[in-house]
């Protein structure tokens, strides 16, 4: 095999057409070719050859990365998949140049959700060993009781196992601040319905060092010091 061959997922992700993450969904779906041949997971793109994502060729890309704070509205799915879901964050932030979501925020929650087509960052930031702070503002359907907030400190038991221990500050009688450090699936919502509570509002406003502070529906470009910020383990 080629010394400079790479995997395809790998491929796509500098390319900065998706994350690794995606590339595989995209492989699983049968969207995926080397030059006019469907692929298999795993399979490496060597020097030369022509990478087709829905009949497109994708390159390697030189061109400036992107790095995008998006307050992403209720409603608003994050996907990149257009052709499923017509109101997708992609086509609703319509920057000029290809970018796409680091993460999930569910489509009935709003806040912070970041953006770049650097594939290679998506990767080190989604690792659950670097234990990112993701903090969130929600509301719920009934009084907030201080057993409810010690069980979500400790961890509830969700999706086969334990969410990490974490920090919660009671707000008002029916709402109350959450740190996480992991993404499960819909993570917040699940905890609280395991406890007999139903979640009415979320919105994330801060990833690690990097805060919502921008108007719902707009996005700005992270600083320097953002950046380099995203790229630390801690």
């Amino acid at each position: 095999m080629n010394k400079e061959s790479i995997r395809i997922n790998k491929y796509l992700s500098q390319a900065g057409f998706c994350s690794r993450r995606e590339a595989d969904k995209l492989m699983e779906q049968g969207r995926v070719t080397i030059n006019g041949e469907y692929i298999e997971m795993g399979t490496k793109v060597n020097p030369g050859d022509k990478v087709y994502v829905d009949g497109k060729l994708v390159e390697k890309e030189t061109e400036e990365k992107v790095y995008l704070a998006v307050y992403k509205p209720k409603g608003v799915v994050c996907t990149t998949n257009s052709k499923v879901e017509k109101n997708n964050i992609v086509d609703f932030v319509d920057y000029p140049t290809r970018v796409f979501p680091i993460g999930r925020l569910d489509k009935m929650s709003e806040g912070l959700i970041l953006m770049t087509n650097d594939g290679e960052i998506v990767n080190h930031i989604l690792r659950a060993r670097h234990f990112h702070d993701k903090e969130y503002l929600v509301t719920v359907d009934k009084t907030i009781t201080d057993e409810f907030i010690e069980k979500m400190r400790k961890g509830v038991p969700i999706l086969d196992t334990i969410s990490r221990r974490c920090e919660v500050e009671k707000l008002g009688d029916r709402s109350f601040k959450i740190v996480l450090t992991q993404g499960l699936n819909r993570q917040i919502r699940r905890m609280c319905e395991a406890l007999d509570y139903r979640v009415r509002t979320l919105k994330r406003t801060r990833i690690k060092n990097i805060t919502l502070d921008i108007e719902k529906g707009t996005y700005r470009n992270l600083t320097e010091e953002e950046i380099k910020d995203l790229y630390t383990n801690k």
